[in-house]
């Protein structure tokens, strides 16, 4: 990506979605899924998992669950998908045309990260790539009770900022942060759009 986006004037604060919006790990999560998976006894194709790559952990299961016709041992799963993760992580690279934004407003405006990730990914990703100094708040899974497209992720990190949720702006990838973004009654800017 090269392209910069224009934030509007009247923006109090910025909230980035971290996966596909400020570093690139979709590469990353397709290997640690397909490894994960395999304690099913079934093979997740990648490109089921690129279809699906705005869900959380427990709805990525669900789906998996419904389509393979399987009970996957969540617990399991997850174990084995974050330690691939994680013994991947010097491969997570920053998405420059959206970091750099939050470089550009670092100082300017509150920025926060909302991401339907576990916090230990996300705060490993955001330390690989060099950005956990940007931010003022960051906001996983772990700390709402319902996953994107539900608006919980961007309403706590507009409350943390002690922003009114309609002056943040939302950066995302996924058609479920953008709605997320849109139940929140925040403005969003689509980074693939």
């Amino acid at each position: 990506m090269s392209k910069r986006f224009e934030i509007p004037a009247d923006a109090e604060a910025l909230i980035f979605d971290c996966d596909g919006t400020l570093v690139d790990t979709l590469p990353i999560y397709a290997g640690a899924w397909a490894h994960g998976f395999m304690a099913s006894g079934k093979t997740m194709d990648r490109a089921w998992y690129l279809e699906r790559a705005g869900y959380s952990e427990h709805g990525l299961m669900d789906q998996f669950d419904a389509e393979h016709d399987v009970e996957v041992d969540r617990d399991q799963v997850i174990r084995l998908m974050r330690q691939r993760f994680l013994a991947d992580i010097n491969s997570v690279r920053e998405i420059s045309a959206v970091a750099g934004i939050a470089r550009d407003y670092l100082g300017v405006l509150p920025m926060a990260v909302a991401s339907g990730g576990s916090r230990e990914i996300v705060s490993a990703c955001m330390e690989a790539a060099g950005l956990i100094s940007l931010f003022t708040a960051v906001v996983t899974i772990e700390d709402v009770t319902r996953p994107k497209p539900n608006p919980d992720l961007f309403l706590e990190a507009a409350r943390r900022l002690g922003v009114a949720p309609s002056k943040c702006i939302v950066f995302e990838d996924s058609p479920q942060g953008m709605q997320a973004a849109e139940n929140a009654g925040m403005r969003a800017i689509d980074v693939n759009g």
